[in-house]
C-alpha cells in the first residue's frame, strides 16, 4: 500500500467517519417549530436505542464491519481507542438516523417502531453480503422517511387541500384519534433528509477491516465472485517475485512426480488393451474355424 493509500485511509476512518456518524447524531434529533421557526432538539426516545442495538448487530452479522479486525491485538491502544470511539459513533448516529424517520408520539410511532423492529429482526437471520445488507438499509430509511416527511407531512399541513384534510380527518377518525401526528416546518424534512444522506454516506465509506485489510477482499468474498480456478490465480498474484518463485518451481515439481508415477500405469493400461484386443482377433479365428469345419 503506498504512502498516499496509507494517509487517505487513515483520514478517512479517523477524520472524516466519526465527523460524518456525529453530525448524523446532532441533525437526527432536530425539529422546526411551524410557528416560530425555532429549533428544537429531541432527545431519541428508548425504543431507537433497542433498535440501534439490533442494527449494529446486523452490521456486524452482515460483515459490513469485521468486530475482530476494527478492535484487534495487533492495532496499537491509541488506534482500538479511536476504533471504539467511530463505533460508538456509529451506534449513536443509528439511534438518530431512526429517531429521524420515526413520527414522534401516537399509534404511528409504535407502527414505525414496529415495522423497524420486525425488519431488523427478520434481517439478524437472512443470509446478507454487505452490498445487499447497504442496499436493504438505504431501502427501510428511504422508505420511512417518504412516508414521514412527504405523505404525512403534506396530509396535515396547514395550508393542505380540502382533499387533503378530508383524508387526514378520516384517518384521525379510523384510529380514533391516536395517530398523534405533530406538525414542523418544511425544513424539518430538509434536515432529515441530510442527516440520512450522510448516514448512507458513512456506512459506504466504513471499511470491513481497517488497516492493511482495506481495499483488498477477503478469500470469502473471492469464492463467492469468482470460481476456484480464478481464485488461484487472484491469490497468486498478490504474492512476491520470490514468493512466486517458490510456487511455480514446486509446481513444476509436482507435475513431473505425477507424469512419472502415471507412466507405469499408462503402460499397464496399454499392454491390457492389447491383450484384450488379441483375446478378441483368436475367438473371432476360432470361431470362423468352426464354422468352416462344420460346413466340410
Amino acid at each position: 500500500m503506498k504512502e498516499k493509500e496509507i494517509f487517505t485511509e487513515a483520514f478517512v476512518r479517523f477524520i472524516v467517519l466519526p465527523t460524518l456518524f456525529l453530525m448524523v447524531a446532532a441533525l437526527g434529533g432536530v425539529r422546526t417549530n411551524a410557528e416560530t421557526g425555532a429549533f428544537i432538539f429531541l432527545a431519541p426516545p428508548l425504543i431507537t436505542l433497542l433498535l440501534a442495538v439490533l442494527l449494529m448487530l446486523l452490521v456486524v452479522r452482515g460483515k459490513l464491519v469485521d468486530l475482530a479486525s476494527w478492535l484487534s491485538s495487533h492495532n496499537s491502544i491509541l488506534e482500538n481507542t479511536a476504533h471504539v470511539l467511530t463505533l460508538a459513533a456509529l451506534f449513536f448516529a443509528s439511534a438518530q438516523a431512526l429517531n429521524s424517520v420515526l413520527p414522534e408520539r401516537g399509534l404511528l410511532h409504535w407502527m414505525f417502531s414496529f415495522f423497524f423492529l420486525w425488519t431488523l429482526w427478520n434481517n439478524l437471520w437472512s443470509p446478507f453480503a454487505p452490498k445487499q445488507l447497504l442496499r436493504s438499509l438505504v431501502v427501510l430509511f428511504a422508505t420511512a422517511f417518504v412516508i414521514k416527511h412527504l405523505l404525512l407531512a403534506n396530509l396535515y399541513a396547514p395550508d393542505a387541500g380540502w382533499l387533503q384534510r378530508i383524508a387526514g380527518v378520516l384517518l384521525e377518525g379510523v384510529s380514533l384519534g391516536t395517530l398523534g401526528v405533530e406538525h414542523f416546518a418544511a425544513s424539518t424534512g430538509y434536515i432529515s433528509f441530510f442527516a440520512i444522506a450522510l448516514y448512507t454516506l458513512g456506512l459506504l465509506l466504513l471499511p470491513r477491516a481497517p488497516g492493511n485489510a482495506d481495499g483488498a477482499e477477503s478469500v470469502e468474498n473471492l469464492a463467492a465472485s469468482v470460481n476456484k480456478s480464478q481464485l488461484v490465480v487472484a491469490l497468486y498474484r498478490q504474492l512476491s517475485s520470490a514468493e512466486q518463485t517458490h510456487v511455480r518451481e514446486a509446481v513444476t515439481k509436482d507435475g513431473k512426480l505425477q507424469l512419472q508415477d502415471s507412466a507405469p500405469t499408462k503402460l499397464e493400461s496399454s499392454d491390457r488393451a492389447n491383450e484384450a484386443e488379441n483375446n478378441i482377433l483368436d475367438a473371432e479365428v476360432e470361431e470362423v474355424t468352426i464354422v468352416r469345419e462344420r460346413n466340410d
